[in-house]
């Protein structure tokens, strides 16, 4: 079969490699399509992970085998695959800390070499362990390979919506119009409450407007902060849903969120940045700072059922579509983004 494989920092490798072997317990899935994930360009862009191996993780398909101890799955059936699952009996498990459970952080599915997500790859197995416990779930027959593609990206964002308590009445604000920006957009909206979102380009702030934001503003605008105190009435938003890694971003969401309010990090900072930050400022107006990193097992059905059933527009986040044998090339425009780029796919 025909895989994009990391040889190295920046070198993706368009080959033949071996079909994968599946054992008793396992099932062999066709991608059909697979998101094009911040996460796997960072693993592409950055010497993080020794080579070889296969990324790719936002991917849905078909079942094109099952093993011989397979009972729930056979062939032809339509899967969202699920990389992370986990143990659901350590510590972190049970304290529903699923993403912090070393069986969730070992990826296993794989098209070959070092288990490392397997979709960008014409076929991935998925291991007996994500087969038994939720790893895959069936497409409707109304829903395109390319909506389901969404379920987790929507776990990951679904997710920090419900870490950050947002709730019918609130006004949030989401910092950058980027595919992530646009979900939360579309989640905060969901679930009744307002939402503020800011962007370097008109383009993405016309788009932030579009799929539901209440405001968009340039994150340049030096009066941003009395922009947002005049439509919440002097009192800030209630959360901050920091969707870009600019410590910039981080003192405007400080500026901009009331007293009580939240600051959750989504996007993952550059581990060499440091922001100096007074203590007192929290202590003094209670605000509460947060991260979400990945999917929750919690949430999961939930995903599916938004996705599913529309209640978010999925297809407008969708820009581009590449076919697998032009990786390098998605990678190359993620990272040099046009006014209209948004979330990539791409198909084997």
């Amino acid at each position: 079969m025909k895989a994009q494989v990391f040889r190295g920092v920046d070198q993706l490798s368009y080959e033949d490699v071996p079909l994968p072997e599946i054992r008793a317990d396992e099932v062999l899935v066709q991608v059909r399509v697979v998101g094009l994930c911040q996460s796997d360009i960072k693993k592409i862009k950055y010497p993080l992970y020794e080579p070889p191996r296969i990324f790719g993780h936002e991917t849905a398909g078909t079942i094109a085998a099952v093993g011989s101890d397979v009972q729930k799955w056979q062939t032809g059936d339509r899967v969202v695959v699920l990389h992370h699952i986990p143990c659901m009996h350590c510590a972190y498990c049970l304290n529903e800390n699923f993403s912090m459970c070393e069986v969730y952080k070992t990826i296993t599915t794989t098209a070959g070499f070092a288990p490392s997500g397997g979709g960008f790859a014409e076929y991935v197995k998925v291991p007996g362990h994500i087969v038994r416990n939720g790893g895959l779930m069936i497409i409707p027959d109304d829903v395109t390979f390319e909506q389901a593609s969404f379920v987790e990206p929507t776990n990951c964002c679904l997710k920090a919506v419900k870490k950050a308590q947002i709730a019918p009445g609130q006004t949030v604000l989401v910092t950058g119009a980027g595919p992530i920006g646009l979900m939360f957009i579309m989640l905060v909206k969901y679930f009744g409450a307002q939402a503020i979102s800011t962007d370097l380009m008109p383009s993405r702030m016309e788009k932030a407007l579009s799929v539901g934001a209440d405001a968009a503003f340039d994150a340049r605008d030096p009066d941003l902060v009395d922009k947002i105190q005049a439509l919440t009435q002097g009192m800030g938003v209630d959360v901050s849903l920091l969707a870009v890694p600019s410590d910039k971003a981080f003192f405007q969401a400080l500026d901009c969120t009331r007293k009580g309010g939240k600051i959750l990090f989504f996007a993952e900072f550059p581990d060499e940045l440091e922001i100096p930050l007074n203590p007192n400022v929290l202590y003094r107006r209670e605000i509460d700072l947060m991260g979400s990193y990945s999917s929750s097992y919690r949430v999961q059905s939930l995903a599916a059922e938004i996705v599913f059933n529309r209640r978010i527009d999925v297809d407008a986040l969708v820009s581009d579509r590449y076919p697998l044998k032009d990786l390098a090339m998605a990678v190359d425009r993620a990272i040099t983004p046009t006014p209209e780029t948004y979330k990539i796919l791409i198909f084997p």
